[in-house]
């Protein structure tokens, strides 16, 4: 449904010198940044349902409630969950998950990708590592380019 709302028409023109003797249209997917960004505003609002068992003429039936009344209740079009998400900080084989011990953090990053977030709390280790890499390359005419090997260090923070 979220890829059809955003659908939107594309024409082009034929003809001598750019007239619009014919013209071709068609509906075009919407730019994936801005569908993501739309999906991403979506899961961030979404809100936490509790199911609810009740007996009707018909026999049980379930039935979703906003488990937080205070909460602006959710319309059609608003994302819903009523399952928590599982903790992916630590290994879980049943959700396929190898946790974030041991992964590479940004040190400077606020993200999804930064140590605070990634490592979920148990902080980090910094290790330097020296890396040989090509620089002070120089292109030589014709037809090659001659580099010098440098060593590099960076500093590899990785989660506790």
């Amino acid at each position: 449904d979220t890829i059809l709302d955003h659908m939107n028409l594309r024409c082009k023109c034929h003809g001598l010198s750019g007239s619009c003797e014919v013209k071709t249209c068609w509906w075009a997917q919407p730019d994936f940044r801005m569908l993501g960004d739309y999906l991403k505003d979506k899961y961030d609002s979404a809100s936490e349902m509790v199911v609810e068992k009740h007996r009707e003429s018909r026999g049980w039936v379930e039935t979703l409630r906003v488990k937080y009344a205070f909460f602006k209740h959710p319309t059609e079009r608003d994302l819903v969950y009523y399952e928590g998400s599982p903790n992916f900080c630590e290994p879980n084989q049943e959700t396929g998950s190898f946790g974030t011990r041991d992964r590479v953090c940004n040190v400077s990053s606020h993200g999804i990708e930064g140590c605070d977030l990634l490592c979920c709390g148990r902080g980090h280790n910094t290790r330097t590592e020296k890396r040989k890499e090509k620089c002070h390359c120089i292109f030589h005419w014709c037809c090659y380019v001659s580099c010098q090997e440098c060593v590099r260090i960076y500093d590899v923070h990785t989660c506790k």
